[in-house]
């Protein structure tokens, strides 16, 4: 059987899966194979574990943080703007490769690995920033403090992040597309992790909401006789 429309694709899925409701009413036990049926099966089992796999890794995340900082809002901006990040990353890796290197599309895993790698790197740098500015809040107050973990958190993170960057981007010297692009996503993404979210956004948030970053405590815990 040849499919009468672009075998992968929407129109192609779309196809397949009408043809397998199709015969389950005629013919239960027929099996609908080939390449784009596979394609349609992986793209499938990618959009259920992603509904599972990605709500589960933020909220170990979430939790995680919380307890690191004895507080609720401060983790959940953290993870937002983490999440914002690989969103932005994403959008703009798939410009990349469908107009910059000519890609007609990715595979439906590709993403799933490119959240695991951007959320982990921009988690790690967003909990190394996050827990010397409340250090630095005990002695110096929130703006001073978030200014004084900025400048002593950035030249490690942005050296850091700098090397991963360039690290990952060799990875598009390789001739897979599928590597290529998570390169591309990875690279990028963490470039915007070092440069925007840490340096711009992270900051901004703090000082927006102020000390109800630390909600529920009371006070800073690193500060003496604090009351959380």
């Amino acid at each position: 059987m040849i499919l009468s429309v672009p075998p992968f694709g929407a129109e192609g899925s779309a196809a397949i899966s009408g043809l397998r409701h199709r015969l389950t009413h005629v013919a239960p036990e027929t099996l609908v194979g080939g390449i784009p049926a596979i394609e349609y099966d992986v793209a499938q089992a990618a959009d259920r574990d992603n509904l599972v796999i990605i709500p589960l890794v933020l909220v170990v995340i979430l939790t995680v943080i919380s307890l690191l900082l004895r507080a609720i809002v401060a983790p959940v901006v953290l993870v937002v703007t983490t999440g914002m990040s690989f969103a932005a990353s994403l959008a703009l890796s798939s410009l990349i490769w469908r107009f910059g290197s000519g890609y007609g599309g990715t595979q439906s895993v590709i993403p799933m690995y490119i959240f695991i790698f951007l959320v982990t790197l921009g988690v790690d740098y967003n909990i190394f920033l996050v827990a010397r500015i409340r250090e630095e809040s005990a002695r110096l107050g929130l703006r001073d403090g978030t200014l004084h973990g900025v400048g002593v958190t950035g030249g490690v993170i942005t050296a850091a992040g700098i090397v991963l960057a360039g690290t990952f981007a060799a990875l598009t010297q390789i001739s897979a597309v599928n590597i290529t692009e998570v390169g591309v996503a990875v690279a990028l993404g963490v470039l915007l992790d070092t440069l925007v979210v840490r340096t711009v956004l992270v900051p901004a948030s703090l000082l927006t909401i102020g000390e109800r970053i630390w909600w529920p405590s009371r006070s800073c815990p690193f500060s003496k006789g604090v009351v959380i």
